[in-house]
């Protein structure tokens, strides 16, 4: 057996064994729990959808963060490779025909 298959043997058994942990974390904590907000309006909802909808709130919003980051590094690198192939096609000489 090649290391490159145990490697991803072993990242599959992770992957089952990170799997299991949090279904067996869904089932225990299935009880239903209120979320109150302003004007006293509430949500009621198992634990662990609240827990996911507010992971996942949080996932979307480190993201949305990141967007104006990653837009501007493109601009700044596609500028970069438009100055780089510029100067490259100045250095060239032209051969005569």
């Amino acid at each position: 057996m090649s290391e490159n298959a145990m490697m991803r043997g072993l990242l599959w058994a992770t992957r089952l064994f990170i799997f299991l942990f949090l279904l067996a974390f869904a089932l225990k904590n299935s009880d239903t729990v209120s979320i109150r907000f302003f004007f006293d309006t509430n949500w009621q909802a198992p634990m662990i959808i609240v827990v996911l909808a507010f992971f996942a709130g949080g996932a979307l919003l480190g993201i949305l963060s990141l967007l104006g980051i990653v837009y501007r590094m493109r601009r700044e690198l596609g500028s970069l490779r438009r100055d780089a192939s510029s100067r490259a096609a100045a250095d060239i000489p032209s051969s005569p025909l």
